[in-house]
Formats: C-alpha cells, sequence, structure tokens
C-alpha cells in the first residue's frame, strides 16, 4: 500500500498539522505502509528570509518529503499561517500523483488551497481527509461556493476532536471518524528529579494566551522560584510583549523555535506546561506531548483542552484570568506529592489514548477497507493508483 500525505502548509515552519502528518508518516512506515508527504517548503535563501522573517527550518527534507513549492504568510483562524497558493504548485502536484500513482490520499486541511483543494480535484485514486480547525473561518463562506463541491469527493472524513468535528459538520455534514491528533511515547520518563521550571509552547499570538501568562508570571516566580521557559515563539516577539504590557522578565528564558528532540527533553525536564490560549484551539497537541513526558498541565478551560484535561492530570482555569492561571501553577509547584501524581495519570493517558501506534493501526485499517471497498465498487485494478487526473464522476458507494 502506498499513501499520499496531501499538507497544504510548508514543511519548513513548526504547527500542528504539519507535525501531526510527519508522525502519521512516521508510525505508519513502521506499520509497513510506504507514505510520501505532499507539502510546500522554502529552501533557504534571501527570498525565504524576505518572505519569512521568522525562524525556521530551511534545511533539505527528507527523502520521503516531496517538496511543491514555496508558501506565504496567510491569516487563518487568528493565525498566521504558511500556505502554499502558487499554481505551479498545483502542477507540481498534478505531476507528483502521475509519477507516483498512489494507492490512497490522505489530505489534510482539504478546503484549504491550494494543495488540499488541487488534491481533491485531481485525485483519481480514494480519498481520506482529516479535519482539524475549530471555530469560525472568515475565508470559508467564500471558499464553499467556489470549491465546496469537491469535499463530495472524500471518501472517509476524520475529525481530530468533537469542536474539529462540529467545525465541519457545519458547512459539510456527514459522517466522521473522531482520531485524535497523536504522540510520540518514549520508553520511559522519570517523575523525579525535575527542574522547577515550567514551560509554555507556542507563537505569541494573542490567542495562544502568552501575556496573560506573562502577567501572571512575576508572583508565581516571586512565590515558587520557578523559570518560565517559553519555547516557539520569537524572543523579539516575546519582549514586545512585556514591554507593552511593563512586566519584568524576571526568571524568564526565550528559547525560540526548538528541534522536536530538545523540545521533548524540555518537557521532560520541567515540573509543568503552560497553556493560556483563550479559544479556537481544536485539539491542544501540546498538552498531549506534554502527558507523554509525564508533565501535567495548567491550561484555559476551552473546548479543545477540556476534553483532553481530566481532574486527575491537570488543572483547567478560565481563560484570560492571570490570578486565577497564578494560583493554579503555585498550587501544583508547591505541592510535590500531587504534581507527581498527575504526571503519572498523564502519562497513563497519553499511552492508552493517544499513542501514534494506536492511532496508525486505526488509519490502516480505515486504508484497507476503503481500498478493499473501492476495488469492488469500481472494478479496478489491485494497484488502483492514482494517476493524476480526476473521474467524470465520483462514484458514492464508498463514501462516509
Amino acid at each position: 500500500m502506498k499513501v499520499g500525505i496531501v499538507v497544504p502548509y510548508s514543511f519548513s515552519f513548526w504547527g500542528g498539522v504539519v507535525e501531526h502528518a510527519e508522525e502519521q508518516a512516521r508510525a505508519l512506515a513502521e506499520l509497513g505502509v510506504e507514505t510520501r508527504i505532499l507539502i510546500g517548503h522554502d529552501p533557504p535563501g534571501r527570498l525565504s528570509r524576505l518572505l519569512h522573517p521568522t525562524a525556521g527550518r530551511f534545511e533539505p527534507p527528507p527523502p520521503h518529503v516531496i517538496p511543491l513549492g514555496r508558501s506565504v504568510i496567510t491569516p487563518a483562524n487568528h493565525s498566521l499561517a504558511n500556505i502554499v497558493l502558487s499554481p505551479s504548485a498545483v502542477i507540481r502536484l498534478k505531476r507528483t500523483l502521475v509519477r507516483e500513482r498512489f494507492d490512497l490520499l490522505h489530505v489534510h486541511e482539504p478546503l484549504t488551497p491550494a494543495l488540499g483543494v488541487a488534491a481533491l480535484a485531481y485525485a483519481s485514486c480514494p480519498l481520506v481527509a482529516t479535519f482539524h480547525a475549530a471555530g469560525h473561518s472568515r475565508w470559508r463562506a467564500p471558499a464553499l461556493p467556489l470549491w465546496g463541491f469537491l469535499l463530495e469527493r472524500i471518501d472517509v472524513r476524520i475529525a481530530v476532536s468533537q469542536a474539529a468535528r462540529e467545525t465541519a459538520q457545519a458547512y459539510a455534514p456527514g459522517e466522521y471518524r473522531l482520531i485524535p491528533n497523536g504522540v510520540s511515547v518514549s520508553e520511559a520518563v522519570q517523575l523525579d528529579g525535575r527542574e522547577q521550571q515550567v514551560v509554555f509552547i507556542g507563537r505569541p499570538e494573542a490567542r495562544k494566551g502568552l501575556a496573560v501568562l506573562l502577567r501572571a508570571w512575576p508572583v508565581v516566580h516571586w512565590r515558587t522560584g520557578a523559570r518560565l521557559r517559553i519555547v516557539g515563539a520569537d524572543p523579539l516577539a516575546v519582549r514586545h510583549v512585556l514591554s507593552r504590557h511593563w512586566l519584568p522578565d524576571d526568571g524568564v528564558d526565550l528559547l525560540g523555535v526548538l528541534p522536536s528532540a530538545d523540545l521533548d527533553r524540555e518537557l521532560a525536564r520541567a515540573k509543568l506546561l503552560i497553556a493560556p490560549s483563550l479559544g479556537r484551539e481544536s485539539f491542544g497537541m501540546v498538552l498531549t506531548r506534554a502527558f507523554a513526558a509525564a508533565t501535567p498541565v495548567v491550561a484555559s478551560d476551552i473546548d479543545g483542552y477540556r476534553q483532553l484535561v481530566e481532574p486527575d492530570a491537570g488543572l483547567l482555569v478560565p481563560p484570560g484570568d492571570h490570578l486565577a492561571l497564578e494560583r493554579a501553577i503555585v498550587s501544583l509547584l508547591t505541592d510535590e506529592s500531587k504534581r507527581r501524581r498527575f504526571g503519572r495519570m498523564a502519562r497513563e493517558r497519553a499511552v492508552a489514548r493517544y499513542a501514534w501506534p494506536q492511532l496508525a493501526q486505526q488509519l490502516r485499517g480505515i486504508y484497507e477497507r476503503l481500498l478493499d471497498s473501492s476495488r469492488g465498487a469500481r472494478s479496478l485494478s489491485a494497484s488502483s493508483p492514482c494517476h493524476g487526473t480526476a473521474p467524470s464522476t465520483p462514484s458514492s458507494s464508498t463514501r462516509s
């Protein structure tokens, strides 16, 4: 079985969907499924630095990643996404489908131009799509009449959370399988010997709530002596937030973007992960990553986090309430027994519910059933390859 995983963003920049696709490909490969990731890429050079002033990984992608074109910074979901929009990328995608002859395509965020939409338009093989976003999007309304009809070509629809499913159902009614974002789980982690530090992971966007955490931090640092390790946010942008709110930087370490292995080490050393997002989070990938490291969380009580943080694995606080956030952080940092107990339960949840091997098994089962059904319904050959030319009349016999 050969599966093409289509991502409409750039491989060069860290993000939840990009990380999900990379881990998905790795987990499927361990099950014997041949995969390729079809995605944007911004190579090193002056143009990439001009178009993308933030830090990225501009090195050549690994062999299983097929780069299709540069990305541009685009406002999306109250954030800034690096989306591939060039017409030349669509041509490269079509050529790739002809060359690679995939048995099946798995498209992430299928309504996102240009790669998600093009994959739905040109694929001649079965299609699986995963919907990640939650909440209202201003560009969705004009997109639906232009290319929303292509969603009917999807054979199996997956949502990463209940919030993502409800969002997708509103504009594309149908059946959705609920398969969460996965996490890589190491064989062992230590609950003892943790540093007196907490971690924040995310960009300095308003919806991530970093300003709320920074307002709470002076008291937390004074009462516990802990250090705040900020990962993923540009240090200059964080300093701008601090200066705008007249906040001190005592006990704050600005680490910028870290490689995946370094990020895991930060979580394994820390006592807590803090996720003070204000909303519009469909699934807390950083939360499950902390769970895998046996690191409990203090997070905002929002839809995307509420489903993950059970009372024995972390604390939820009202979004935007820096005083409640301050009290919750201090309560766990000063109660080591409770913090360890939370960390142990968080680790158990990650292994039982979100580990990639189990999720990859589910995906492979979906692929196999879909391919078997498609061969019978469409009388295709055993390979049923994608050849880059959409069939004139899509079959509805395998839609779900």
